[in-house]
């Protein structure tokens, strides 16, 4: 893939199984324990684990709090997921297994828009990246032994 303002990518091994890692990542209450952002707040979904298809909500606050629906637009189980919502921003999770861990690639496909400038005077291709990395950290420490 190839790195723009508007997509970038972050990875990170993580000493859990791709089927750990989708078990939480398709689980929509999950998502403001593990955003390095700050901006996600609370989930909003409905009927449990996430699959194509699925429609979920999310607390959300810059600034100001708001409310964002999400739709899951990519589905592989254990591999991958992503989804996308109403502006066509589309966040991406893959995970490939690497000898007892998992590396997890997590991708910000903001490419589709139509105003991409917008995103860059409020800061966010600046600060994606750096958030990304927090959100990852965070993932990998819901596997890690408080006791390490």
């Amino acid at each position: 893939m190839s790195e723009s303002p508007y997509r970038q990518t972050r990875s990170r091994l993580v000493a859990a199984t791709p089927t750990e890692i989708f078990e939480l990542l398709t689980d929509p209450a999950m998502h403001p324990v593990i955003d390095g952002s700050g901006t996600v707040r609370a989930s909003n979904a409905q009927g449990g684990k996430l699959r194509l298809g699925s429609e979920f909500g999310m607390q959300m606050r810059l600034g100001v709090p708001y409310r964002i629906s999400n739709t899951v637009v990519e589905f592989e189980q254990d591999r991958q997921i992503a989804w996308r919502h109403f502006s066509r921003h589309r966040w991406r999770y893959e995970l490939e297994a690497v000898g007892s861990g998992t590396l997890v690639s997590e991708t910000w496909d903001a490419s589709r828009l139509r105003h991409k400038w917008l995103l860059r005077l409020m800061g966010f291709t600046r600060s994606t990246g750096p958030n990304m990395e927090r959100t990852l950290e965070r993932l990998a420490a819901q596997f890690s032994d408080p006791t390490e």
